[in-house]
């Protein structure tokens, strides 16, 4: 459904910050760690992480790997955290509002 397309790449952004902030992360890892929680193609992280580090969300630095070339880990700035902390506010008041009226739906449906 593309509904759905829709919805995974408007929270992903969120899903990603929130990774960050525990610790900071490369791509690729963190495409297989939202992969467990939400359907999502690996490359659709890329252009999510590129719009974070653009609008100073996040910022990047290269490390050494054992196993290949160096990767960029993705870091939340100062702000990106102020950032992160507004949307999981809203994203509470906005999931609760949906939930109301999905109960609602579901009420008058039986």
């Amino acid at each position: 459904m593309k509904e759905i397309i829709q919805f995974k790449k408007g929270v992903l952004g969120l899903c990603a910050m929130l990774l960050i902030q525990e610790r900071d992360r490369y791509g690729f890892e963190l495409a297989q760690t939202i992969s467990k929680h939400v359907e999502v193609a690996e490359g659709a992280i890329y252009p999510v992480l590129r719009r974070l580090v653009a609008d100073g969300h996040c910022s990047t630095y290269l490390q050494e790997s054992t196993e290949g070339p160096p990767r960029k880990y993705y870091r939340l700035t100062p702000e990106g955290k102020s950032y992160m902390e507004q949307l999981v506010r809203e994203w509470g008041v906005f999931v609760s509002n949906i939930n109301g009226l999905i109960e609602s739906y579901e009420t008058e449906v039986e």
